[in-house]
């Protein structure tokens, strides 16, 4: 997505107030050394920074510092999440791109607090969801920033239906709007109900899937301008119920130094941009997934999720917590 777009953004989003409440702005650019993130205050990626990147862009989304390459910032400024109920409609979701990706709504900004390694936001979703994402360094590798996702259901009574989304355009330096794009893992038994290659689909939920030409698992698709999709469904959340995963957003010098991170993290659902698919330099991204698998069966996690042990302990817990 080209620079006439980004500014087309920027006048958009300078409107902001559309669907949104509490929307003081709060922004954070955060880094362990090696991976830099920029956190604009709802919890989506890409804030304005100073220090221009590898092709000149000052935006910060997701940088590799020992090549000052940016991953997501170039062009659009497209990334974003969302959280909604599907049987109920509601819907909550932030994306810094309003022109190509539909923007924010249905959020309202609870807190947002950062330091200069991390970065927390607090958000309503129409007095039916707090989300939480905490973005912290991986405490396993240095080429990995975590974010923990906390989705607790405010409500009072049950959701039947409770998704996210995630999504990003991958614009890889040093050849942004020209990367190769895998996603892998999507076989395996997760809360995954899609992904694709559409980086520039909403953030929002509710909005159905959509591709560039992939679905699914695909290995090296490019050179194109696109990036990756996530959708999950996580099922239905009791009154007081959350819902906690990590995402993994960092880059490795090659693509065997970016698998051997997710390896160290045991991160199994994730999308690799790069510029280069035979050796993944100078910098191989990485957008990943962890703790949305289905535990298999025969594992102690899998008795209990087959029995309903693990439910009813969590409701216990709630009880006594509240008692």
């Amino acid at each position: 997505m080209k620079l006439k777009n980004l500014m087309g953004c920027l006048a958009i989003a300078s409107l902001l107030g559309i669907g949104i409440t509490n929307s003081a702005h709060a922004a954070a650019i955060v880094s362990n050394g090696t991976i830099q993130l920029g956190v604009d205050n709802f919890g989506q990626l890409n804030v304005y920074g100073e220090t221009p990147s590898l092709s000149g862009t000052t935006f910060v989304g997701l940088r590799y510092l020992p090549t000052g390459a940016e991953a997501t910032a170039p062009g659009c400024l497209c990334e974003g999440w969302g959280v909604a109920d599907a049987a109920s409609l509601v819907t909550g979701y932030a994306n810094n791109d309003w022109l190509t990706s539909g923007g924010t709504s249905g959020i309202n900004l609870l807190s947002f607090t950062s330091t200069a390694t991390e970065a927390t936001s607090v958000v309503d979703i129409g007095g039916i969801f707090k989300v939480t994402h905490h973005y912290t360094p991986s405490t396993a590798t240095a080429n990995l920033y975590e974010a923990k996702v906390t989705i607790e259901n405010i409500s009072g009574s049950t959701v039947a239906d409770t998704r996210y989304r995630r999504v990003m355009d991958w614009d890889i330096e040093p050849t942004p709007f020209s990367e190769y794009v895998t996603i892998a893992g999507t076989t395996i038994p997760s809360a995954l109900l899609f992904a694709s290659n559409n980086g520039f689909a909403s953030a929002n939920p509710l909005s159905g899937p959509s591709d560039l030409g992939y679905t699914g698992d695909f290995v090296d698709a490019g050179p194109s301008d696109h990036g990756a999709l996530f959708d999950f469904g996580f099922g239905s959340l009791v009154a007081g119920e959350s819902k906690e995963f990590s995402i993994f957003y960092g880059a490795a010098g090659n693509e065997l130094d970016a698998l051997a991170a997710l390896a160290t993290v045991d991160a199994k659902i994730y999308s690799l941009g790069q510029s280069d698919p035979a050796t993944g330099g100078p910098n191989t991204f990485i957008f990943a997934f962890k703790g949305v698998e289905v535990p298999e069966p025969g594992t102690l996690a899998g008795l209990l999720a087959v029995s309903g042990f693990g439910l009813l302990s969590r409701k216990k817990r709630q009880s006594n917590t509240n008692s």
